[in-house]
């Protein structure tokens, strides 16, 4: 049995619009997670993690014609779990069908990362797992994260952030960001990776959210 972690880069009608939503096109969300999910019969059901502004994401519910269903469960002023039952294009579902072929398994939850991005592990054969990555469709992006390990489940915190995220708070360790006194400033990070400053910013603070929030999880 092998398990490796992929990041899949859904685009058009691989990435409906609430996934998209969940995946960095919503700025009041902190953080994303597909907990569990039923494809195998129309219609699609999902549950999801939500953390942030999560009221806000109600909204976009109400307003897609793909939702059939909905409810959110608050657990705390800023997180809860989003039920969700809907209609997806084939594409969408094909992506969910590619990985639960023989004997795959996806090990939730699924993070839904701000580039567009998703990042999970995948348990299985290695023939079967070769296969699921090899049957990604052209329009959809795959990076093989990492390979085996001695937990299913990612082993660290830094399995939590997404790859810009990672990016981010590797430059600033190297610059100086979170050396005392501080030898860099934001407007540093950004130059490095080439983006604006507000941006790197955003990557650093949602790091740094995660990274904290894993110390007070149970």
């Amino acid at each position: 049995m092998k398990r490796v972690r992929i990041t899949l880069r859904p685009r058009g009608d691989y990435a409906p619009t609430i996934y998209e939503r969940l995946a960095g096109g919503a700025s009041y969300l902190e953080r994303a997670r597909i907990v569990n999910w039923n494809v195998s019969t129309p219609p699609t059901a999902f549950l999801f993690r939500l953390e942030g502004e999560y009221e806000r994401f109600e909204r976009v519910l109400d307003e897609s014609e793909m939702v059939s269903a909905y409810e959110l469960l608050p657990i705390t002023d800023r997180s809860c779990y989003c039920f969700f039952e809907g209609t997806v294009s084939p594409a969408a579902r094909s992506l969910f069908e590619n990985f639960t072929r023989g004997s795959l398994m996806t090990v939730p939850p699924i993070e839904c990362n701000e580039d567009g991005s998703t990042t999970y592990t995948i348990v299985g054969t290695e023939a079967d797992i070769q296969a699921a990555v090899d049957g990604v469709p052209d329009a959809v992006g795959v990076t093989v994260e990492a390979v085996g390990g001695k937990r299913v489940a990612p082993d660290s915190v830094v399995g939590r952030l997404s790859p810009r995220q990672r990016d981010a708070v590797e430059t600033a360790l190297e610059l100086g960001y979170y050396d005392v006194p501080r030898d860099a400033t934001s407007e540093d990070v950004a130059d490095e990776l080439d983006c604006a400053t507000a941006t790197a910013a955003e990557h650093l603070q949602k790091a740094e959210s995660a990274v904290m929030a894993s110390l007070f999880e149970p």
